[in-house]
């Protein structure tokens, strides 16, 4: 399976709009991070995970020309912003798949009440299929994948196990029991969200405990803010299995 970082950033992005922050201010591309999502393709497969605002900008830039479905970690904007943005695949293909809870269901229906209408129907919405994720897993294309509960402060989202490959963002506490399950992994995406604690998000001494507690074979932070700091200058601080991801960044799982 191969996974591409369409977007490593937080709910701003790097740079932020007017910011003089130095990180902001950054030439390093590395340092320019659209809001976090990745790219998940095997065989003849394509899904994403989480679509934010600048979902057009993201599937442009990684040449993406078929989507399967999208996965929903939580109903945050930058996490579902883009939603109206799969219209080419749909007017296309037909329907697109969107898996997600029932939290983000009834956020989406309400948000976008005009792709959810059933009465005159603005015909150029696109067209979806709601499919609501349990705690149990599912098969999509001869991949078992299973969702995993973790806490955005006190709000219940997903992150989600690929086999050997996991992926959470927005975690601030994890119960043991969803730990369990992200055993024996051997790539792990962590969100850190920068050095200084925050009330709903791993900061990155979090992310590293976690890493450190699970061990998995290589790990990614993603979810990354400009106080975080410079890629750069971060990359050289963290474990050798340890790295900082970037937009763009390809890296491959069973």
């Amino acid at each position: 399976m191969k996974i591409t970082f369409l977007g490593t950033g937080t709910s701003q992005g790097i740079p932020i709009i007017g910011s003089k922050h130095e990180v902001c201010l950054s030439t390093d591309p590395k340092d320019k991070r659209l809001r976090s999502s990745v790219l998940l393709e095997w065989e003849e497969a394509s899904y994403v995970i989480d679509c934010g605002p600048d979902f057009r900008q993201q599937l442009l830039r990684a040449g993406v020309d078929h989507l399967d479905g999208i996965l929903f970690t939580h109903f945050h904007a930058d996490h579902t912003a883009g939603l109206d943005d799969v219209r080419p695949f749909s007017q296309r293909d037909g329907e697109v798949d969107f898996y997600c809870d029932t939290r983000v269901a009834a956020n989406l229906r309400e948000r976008f009440a005009y792709i959810f209408a059933t009465e005159n129907r603005y015909a150029g919405a696109p067209k979806v299929s709601l499919n609501i994720i349990d705690d149990s897993s599912m098969e999509l294309k001869g991949k078992k994948i299973e969702p995993i509960e973790v806490m955005h402060g006190r709000l219940p989202i997903l992150g989600f196990k690929i086999e050997k490959f996991a992926y959470i963002t927005d975690a601030k506490t994890i119960e043991a029991s969803e730990k369990e399950k992200l055993k024996d992994l051997d790539i792990l995406v962590i969100n850190a969200l920068r050095k200084d604690p925050h009330p709903t998000h791993f900061n990155l001494e979090d992310a590293l405990n976690f890493i450190e507690e699970l061990k998995p074979k290589k790990a990614y932070l993603t979810h990354i803010s400009n106080r975080m700091g410079f890629h750069a200058e971060v990359s050289k601080e963290l474990p050798s299995h340890v790295f900082l991801a970037y937009d763009g960044l390809q890296v491959s799982s069973q």
